[in-house]
């Protein structure tokens, strides 16, 4: 199977948006976890909008999917990297 052409800015906007995509879902799910209503509809809003354009890149070209999956991961653990920093997890003293 022949891989077909990859355009480099397309391949880093989709890269991006999806890094950023999965980083708005982690904070929509934060903020619908912490029950704040405004934050969750504004990161849903943001998450939605995000998914289209990166779906939107890359349905043509099955090659996309490899940057979409490469920018979520990226997005996940800076994320939750983020909120780590930001609201650091409770713990009981019995997490091992």
């Amino acid at each position: 199977m022949e891989l077909p052409p990859i355009d480099p800015l397309v391949a880093m906007g989709v890269t991006l948006s999806t890094a950023a995509t999965d980083a708005v879902y982690v904070f929509f799910n934060a903020a619908v976890s912490a029950r704040r209503r405004v934050a969750a509809a504004s990161w849903s809003s943001a998450w939605y909008m995000l998914s289209a354009f990166a779906v939107i890149s890359y349905t043509p070209n099955w090659a996309y999917v490899l940057f979409a999956a490469a920018g979520a991961w990226i997005g996940g653990f800076a994320s939750v990297t983020a909120l780590d920093r930001v609201m650091p997890l409770k713990r009981d003293g019995n997490e091992k």
